[in-house]
């Protein structure tokens, strides 16, 4: 089976392909991968194909997507900080190469199934405790806002039989390695990750704001998953919330005090940046969960077992 991701470069991108190469999801066994981006995919081996470009060129959409692509998994995004700060980057990103994206797959030979990473941003307040599948999407950000458009977009996509599409919302994925990146839930893995690595880090909203997070194999196994889940078990309902954790700032340093030792949760210090706190506070912070469970996707575990998911892996 010949698959596309895009995004293909990104963190979510290279842990998606691994396993799928590995064999160790539900999907048929992989025998061609384009994977595009920006950047070269760093993936060595022979069943996948790097092609590079802006995904916002018309031509690029056309050369990444070849007409026996069975599955494709559309990851590539400009995150919620950048999509604030460069408003027509994001909307061309996140709506215009989506729709593109979308209109190349309708001259595939076999409808596909696309595979959209949407964001828990794409609702905003006001917000119950707990968040129904059937809740008013009123996004309060410039991300949020272009998710929506792009979710309802592969909603009427697979509505119309051009594709076999699925809109994932996907949780704040923590605890991801590396430097911080232009997402405002970007101290989420922050206040975690750079601890452990005796960095002083910032938490720019108060430690009782509720987050709802997943770790990146959870992450990575519901988005692999959800290339499986059949069309008719969703039914007319394309958009799917990810199954994740509630926690706050504080209960994820009491796990690092627990895990990484008093030093590490001292050099975490609360600095409120109203931008950051006005806007994360509008996202839901806890989901009912029983239709993307009873659809199969995996539930995710406690706040001590994501912590010690990255300290295993780092």
């Amino acid at each position: 089976m010949k698959i596309l991701v895009t995004g293909a470069a990104g963190f979510l991108g290279r842990r998606l392909l691994t396993e799928l190469l590995a064999g160790r999801t539900a999907v048929p066994a992989v025998t061609r991968v384009i994977a595009a981006d920006l950047l070269p995919c760093p993936i060595d081996d022979p069943r996948v194909e790097s092609r590079v470009g802006d995904i916002t060129d018309a031509g690029y959409i056309s050369a990444i997507l070849d007409r026996d692509v069975r599955v494709i998994w559309h990851l590539a995004a400009v995150l919620s900080g950048q999509s604030e700060a460069e408003f027509d980057v994001g909307l061309r990103v996140n709506v215009d190469a989506t729709r593109a994206l979308l209109d190349r797959a309708r001259s595939l030979d076999t409808p596909a199934r696309f595979v959209f990473s949407s964001t828990i941003a794409a609702l905003g307040a006001p917000l119950p405790d707990v968040v129904p599948e059937d809740q008013v999407l009123r996004p309060k950000s410039s991300y949020g806002a272009a998710k929506v458009i792009a979710e309802t977009l592969v909603s009427e996509y697979a509505r119309r039989g051009f594709v076999d599409g699925i809109a994932c919302r996907v949780p704040t994925v923590a605890i991801r390695p590396g430097k911080p990146n232009s997402a405002l839930s970007s101290f989420v893995s922050g206040i975690i990750r750079e601890p452990l690595a005796g960095i002083d880090a910032v938490c720019p909203v108060p430690l009782d704001t509720r987050v709802w997070i997943t770790s990146p194999s959870i992450a990575t196994a519901n988005l692999a998953h959800a290339a499986t889940v059949p069309a008719s078990a969703l039914e007319d309902r394309r958009v799917v919330n990810l199954p994740g954790l509630c926690v706050t700032p504080a209960e994820m340093l009491d796990s690092l005090e627990r895990l990484g030792g008093s030093a590490a949760r001292q050099r975490v210090r609360v600095e409120i940046d109203a931008h950051t706190a006005r806007i994360v506070g509008t996202w839901p912070g806890a989901f009912d969960v029983s239709r993307p469970l009873a659809l199969g996707f995996h539930p995710e575990g406690d706040i001590d077992s994501i912590v010690r998911q990255f300290m295993a892996e780092r």
